[in-house]
């Protein structure tokens, strides 16, 4: 039931405006540091979810932002893969707070970019089975959804976000790491 609240949620549940903000890029020190627990029903945090995904919709490629990527360490993030040619599940776009992973199976790597780590990607193993527990802003509710393939992997990337890791913090060394291409 809980992945059926999540892929019905959307950003008008929250009731204010997002707005755009910067995002920060390594080496900022939010980036590397565990974001604190929220309470996500506080004014504050609803109002960096809504911000979270103002900014996610406004950067072009972007499929996730976690709160730090904007300068506060909290542990939230936005996610939506739903345009992305990767992408076999999705749930849409929706905001976790304090979210961890519960289960996660058949390890693969694959190709990651950062917004926060512009001028690189890397070659990353994730689970490309996943199930993640997490609470959702505003009323708090907790839900846990279960998904495959790059949903799985973005979730991971922001978890790893708000417990301060980059994606280049699990390469496998120098040799997984690539100039990002400028396609034109």
């Amino acid at each position: 039931m809980s992945s059926e609240r999540v892929a019905a949620w959307t950003e008008a549940e929250l009731g204010v405006e997002g707005r755009v903000l910067d995002v920060v890029t390594a080496p900022a020190g939010v980036l590397s540091e565990r974001g604190a627990d929220v309470d996500p029903t506080a004014a504050d945090m609803v109002q960096l979810a809504a911000d979270l995904v103002a900014t996610m919709r406004v950067s072009p490629g972007c499929v996730g932002l976690a709160a730090n990527q904007v300068g506060v360490g909290v542990r939230m993030f936005c996610v939506d893969v739903t345009e992305h040619p990767k992408t076999r599940t999705h749930h849409g776009t929706f905001v976790l707070c304090n979210a961890e992973v519960v289960a996660s199976s058949r390890n693969e790597k694959a190709r990651e970019g950062c917004m926060s780590v512009p001028d690189f990607t890397g070659d990353v193993k994730r689970a490309s089975r996943l199930t993640v527990r997490g609470q959702l802003p505003l009323t708090g509710e907790e839900v846990e959804l279960s998904t495959d393939a790059f949903e799985a992997r973005a979730l991971q990337h922001e978890i790893d976000h708000t417990d301060g890791f980059l994606f280049l913090d699990r390469v496998a060394g120098a040799h997984a790491i690539y100039p990002r291409q400028t396609y034109l």
